[in-house]
């Protein structure tokens, strides 16, 4: 006779490794929170107000176009497209059908100094660092090089949404995963129109 964690019509092993998995994300959440980070804190809660918006994204956007010639302005333009798409996705498909809520920064005695504005939204996923990595994706599509320091800041982003205490780590995780795969979804498609 097959145990619960070896039949798959019980569908009881995927709930238990749901279930394991989220208690690893909310240990993960707490061990950020109660490390004292002091020299952090502001750098963190900087980029997460940053990130509000999309507003790193236009300002690259805005630097790429002025200074990188035609590439510079195609990579701004699949960069920005591809924020586009992905907040669509993140905001009208994917966080009204999640239920997680946003972690209670008071129980987890995150510090004042770290925080930002709780947003009013399920936590599942991060909207910022779906964003922050969809236009360092789209970027990249075009200009390699200029996606480096990109990514390097959309992990930033991701991080400070945890750090902030606004999202678990798995929410950045998912959050980045999908800003990563729609912009290269995106990216193919603005190729293909530019081929017709």
């Amino acid at each position: 006779m097959l145990s619960d964690d070896t039949d798959p019509a019980s569908g009881a092993a995927p709930r238990r490794w749901l279930k394991d998995a989220e208690h690893i994300d909310a240990a993960l959440y707490t061990a950020i929170a109660s490390t004292p980070t002091p020299s952090l804190d502001r750098a963190m809660r900087t980029i997460s107000r940053a990130a509000d918006h999309s507003k790193v994204s236009m300002a690259a956007a805005a630097a790429l176009a002025l200074t990188g010639r035609r590439a510079g302005r195609r990579a701004a333009a699949y960069g920005l497209v591809s924020v586009a798409t992905t907040s669509t996705l993140v905001n009208v498909a994917v966080k009204p059908l999640s239920r997680r809520r946003r972690p209670d920064r008071a129980a987890e005695r995150v510090e004042v100094a770290r925080h930002v504005r709780m947003p009013i939204s399920t936590s599942f996923p991060s909207g910022h660092s779906a964003a922050a990595f969809a236009f360092a994706t789209g970027v990249g599509h075009v200009m390699p090089r200029a996606a480096v320091p990109l990514r390097a800041l959309a992990a930033l982003v991701a991080y400070s949404r945890v750090h902030t205490g606004v999202h678990y780590p798995g929410d950045a995780v998912v959050g980045s995963l999908i800003g990563t795969a729609v912009a290269q979804i995106a990216s193919h498609e603005l190729d293909q129109r530019r081929a017709r």
